[in-house]
């Protein structure tokens, strides 16, 4: 049986794929960011929603990826995990 990983490793392999998986990576960051920033904590959703004033609701959909965090949300976040947010752009290789 394949792992994820594996899986995702051969799927990169179609040009199609591939293009549609980079173009959501800034999704997948902020996703991260938030679930891995959130867990280092130790804080469940609902401390983080105290931290950071957003709804224990809204914190699940930025981390299923069914939302999308406006800049205010994101400088939020970020606040009440502790942490500053950086942004940057970069150039298309």
């Amino acid at each position: 049986m394949l792992t994820l990983d594996e899986v995702i490793a051969k799927e990169m392999e179609n040009p199609e794929f591939k293009a549609e998986w980079d173009a959501l990576e800034p999704e997948f960051q902020i996703i991260r960011a938030i679930i891995e920033g959130r867990t280092a904590r130790q804080f469940s959703e609902e401390q983080l929603a105290e931290a950071t004033g957003i709804s224990p609701a809204e914190i699940v959909r930025l981390e299923e990826g069914n939302a999308d965090p406006t800049l205010t949300d994101l400088k939020r976040l970020a606040a009440g995990l502790g942490m500053t947010l950086r942004l940057d752009f970069q150039p298309i290789a």
